[in-house]
């Protein structure tokens, strides 16, 4: 099975590349591929989305209907603690998913793993 890493660092403000990375995520998913998601950046934002048409992209759909075939599919991620802290987040960031706080040493050894590694 491929091992694909999405790397994230787009927030919510640019709601194309967020949602579109989202949406390459579950669709690797559903297609059986082993997919390991890294939120960075701006990117942390996105677990903050409350519900949905809160962000939607032209074309690749609503981030809250993404994050949630994330979480039904338990795919891990992996969300930098060093711009997590810098944008005032804790801990209840990650509650509703199968998240962890991370440090960048995560994020070069999963690309390092991966087949394939996608930035948005």
């Amino acid at each position: 099975m491929p091992k694909i890493l999405i790397h994230i660092h787009s927030g919510p403000d640019l709601k194309n590349k967020a949602t579109l990375g989202m949406l390459v995520a579950a669709t690797a998913i559903k297609e059986g591929h082993d997919v390991t998601i890294f939120l960075a950046g701006d990117g942390v934002h996105l677990l903050s989305c409350e519900e949905k048409n809160q962000v939607v992209g032209q074309g690749t759909g609503d981030l809250k209907e993404h994050l949630n075939q994330l979480k039904i599919s338990a795919t891990t991620i992996f969300v930098s603690g060093m711009s997590a802290k810098a944008r005032g987040y804790d801990e209840a960031l990650l509650a509703d998913y199968n998240a962890a706080f991370v440090m960048p040493d995560v994020l070069l050894e999963y690309s390092l793993k991966a087949d394939t590694i996608l930035c948005y």
